[in-house]
């Protein structure tokens, strides 16, 4: 589990695409690697990855393509910067929300907005995702847990304050772009039971005939 705080900005040091997977290699400040160990689950742009390999500072994962279909990582390259949490421990403050490091969908960015007046981030969410998203509920963007803006249609934003612009790679992304979406679990879990409660509702109903 994670809190949704990203703790860093690192770079990718390598790259490499393999049969069937990518490899991650990053560079780990001596925060990160704090008791890190081969197994252990880190967020990348909000996405749960396995250590695989450590050697120093650097820090090596493996994503299947099942994990790159879902989510952005199939478009970043050598020399990118990623956004990392490790994952909480026990008594960990929770600053954000809980976060489970499961993407559900990607969102193309349509605006990025920095200005002094404030920031914000507007992107399109695909229509059997967006359901779970409403006003001032949570939601992970990039493993950043933020909270929602506005809604409009398929399309969300999000304000980002100061800090969170400083300590993520969100300053980086523009239109066209994507972002790795995790949506609220127990929305979804609630939003689901009422559709079926609805939808077993209608199937029971008994249509009256006036002749």
């Amino acid at each position: 589990m994670y809190t949704g705080i990203v703790k860093a900005v690192r770079p990718l040091i390598d790259v490499s695409a393999h049969v069937g997977s990518t490899q991650f290699v990053i560079d780990f400040t001596d925060e990160l690697l704090d008791e890190l160990k081969v197994g252990a689950s880190v967020s990348v742009e909000g996405t749960c990855m396995t250590v695989t390999r450590q050697t120093g500072p650097r820090v090596t994962f493996e994503a299947m393509k099942a994990t790159l279909d879902r989510t952005n990582l199939r478009r970043f390259k050598t020399g990118d910067f990623v956004n990392i949490e490790r994952s909480a421990r026990m008594n960990d403050e929770v600053g954000g929300h809980l976060m489970a490091g499961h993407v559900a969908t990607t969102a193309e960015v349509v605006e990025l907005s920095i200005r002094e007046e404030g920031a914000f981030i507007r992107f399109r969410v695909p229509p059997e995702w967006i359901k779970y998203i409403f006003s001032r509920g949570f939601l992970g963007v990039n493993g950043c847990s933020l909270t929602v803006a506005e809604v409009e249609g398929d399309t969300v934003t999000v304000n980002l304050i100061p800090e969170t612009l400083r300590q993520t790679t969100f300053a980086s992304y523009g239109p066209g772009d994507l972002v790795n979406i995790e949506v609220d679990h127990q929305t979804m879990v609630l939003v689901d039971v009422v559709e079926r409660t609805i939808a077993a509702t209608l199937s029971r109903a008994v249509p009256i005939f006036h002749g």
